[in-house]
């Protein structure tokens, strides 16, 4: 397994790129308003009356297992470049129950073979409720060394009497260029890039399939890019739910 460890992204260099894919898409203007936008609406939504209102009551996981997994946590800093690359959140226990039960019923898959591989993932929420299920092993590729060790510091605390997994490991590196693993796998995303990113992800997936063994499953939550998975002619559509697709991967 590589061990490239990400370059903590800057907000400057972050916008830019922001506005540099809208302005190639609609132009100038049209990626100016947008840039300004996403920094509207992250001064608004740094006031305290709307932290409250919209992460108040989004702690019920972390409450049970003693873990730091919300979106109302996290620094303002990381809320700003979440503006610019994906604003972190926490997949929702019930309908990761959900799409975990739906791929072993499209797929017979036997998960005790798979690696589980959320791009993008965060605090690493998904990454303790993927350890509920026998799988081989379960990774997290995370950019933001802030969010990476909490996410790290609550793999170390989680404790739940249906765990099932317990090799399971969060690296700070960048989601869009870090390395397929062996062997069968499941890579887990919960709309982690901007479409530029999302390109490069897939891009690096595609290269690495080429001398992989395994079969490769993507399982995209939210998929708001979606047309860019279809455009994919390694990726074959299983499934499709308005909360998730299920691709497998070919070489």
């Amino acid at each position: 397994m590589q061990s490239d460890t990400a370059k903590t992204p800057g907000i400057f260099s972050t916008a830019g790129n922001y506005w540099n894919d809208h302005r190639l898409k609609k132009g100038v203007l049209a990626a100016t308003a947008k840039l300004f936008k996403a920094l509207w609406e992250f001064a608004r939504d740094s006031t305290p009356e709307r932290l409250r209102a919209k992460f108040g009551d989004a702690a019920d996981y972390d409450w049970d297992y003693r873990v730091n997994t919300t979106s109302g946590a996290v620094g303002w800093r990381d809320r700003l470049l979440g503006q610019f690359l994906n604003e972190y959140q926490p997949t929702g226990p019930t309908f990761f129950l959900e799409m975990i039960e739906d791929f072993q019923r499209c797929t017979n898959a036997d998960l005790s073979e798979f690696t589980f591989m959320d791009l993008g993932s965060g605090k690493g929420r998904a990454l303790l409720m993927a350890s509920n299920y026998p799988f081989r092993r379960i990774l997290g590729v995370e950019i933001l060394p802030s969010l990476n060790e909490i996410a790290e510091d609550n793999i170390a605390r989680y404790k739940s009497d249906s765990q099932q997994c317990f090799d399971l490991e969060s690296i700070c590196a960048d989601a869009t260029t870090f390395r397929v693993p062996e062997g069968p796998l499941i890579v887990y995303l919960f709309n982690p890039f901007p479409e530029s990113g999302l390109r490069r992800a897939l891009a690096t997936m595609q290269r690495d399939l080429a001398s992989h063994s395994g079969e490769v499953y993507v399982l995209y939550h939210n998929p708001v890019l979606e047309h860019v998975l279809e455009g994919e002619r390694f990726l074959n559509l299983i499934a499709r739910t308005p909360q998730y697709s299920l691709y497998a991967a070919g070489r």
